[in-house]
């Protein structure tokens, strides 16, 4: 039994990868395991995202959840004192204020779940994910599925010639791929790296 004196303890744990390789499913399905156990949720993500929703988070295969659209992280700061865990989807939009916000949260005892692209089209690091993935106690790194040979997939190729940073597309406009067949796909499209 934990004493009245007991404090939690909040952590960060992120979620990241490349498209199509499950990040939201995963932090849908932690997220679902936390409801199930009673705890206290809160789930955000960038307004700009709204491919398939503009109030819930949803993954590929649409399993959904609520949540709330954002534009600035510290937004987050005014979950309420019950709140004991709080999801972040598409971490990668925020800007790199999310990294102060997580650390703050789970200083406060909040269990911090976020997803996001580790790296973006060129296969740079994707804004503040590199720093979360720092500061977190627990990353996971999931994978796609290379569309070209099978192998595990750890980038996001991106099929329009378009050269915005943020760019929202599925399938259409993007194609998971490994090393190899990534490389391979830049040449071929004579993008610099």
């Amino acid at each position: 039994m934990f004493s009245e004196n007991h404090k939690k303890t909040g952590c960060i744990e992120v979620v990241c990868g490349s498209m199509f390789s499950g990040k939201t499913e995963e932090l849908i399905r932690r997220l679902r395991r936390a409801q199930f156990a009673n705890q206290v949720i809160a789930i955000f993500k960038p307004a700009v995202d709204n491919r398939y929703s503009d109030v819930e988070v949803v993954s590929h295969d649409f399993h959904k959840i609520s949540s709330t659209p954002i534009q600035d992280p510290k937004k987050m700061l005014e979950v309420g004192p019950d709140v004991e865990v709080v999801g972040v989807d598409e971490a990668q939009f925020f800007d790199e204020s999310l990294v102060d916000v997580c650390q703050q949260l789970a200083n406060r005892g909040i269990r911090v779940i976020v997803a996001g692209l580790d790296t973006d089209y060129l296969g740079l690091p994707f804004g503040p994910m590199p720093r979360l993935m720092a500061v977190a106690e627990d990353v996971q790194k999931v994978h796609a599925i290379c569309v070209k040979c099978g192998n595990l997939a750890n980038h996001s190729h991106r099929l329009s010639k378009s050269k915005d940073l943020v760019l929202l597309g599925e399938k259409d406009v993007y194609e998971p791929l490994c090393r190899a067949c990534y490389n391979r796909a830049i040449a071929e499209d004579g993008a610099p790296r």
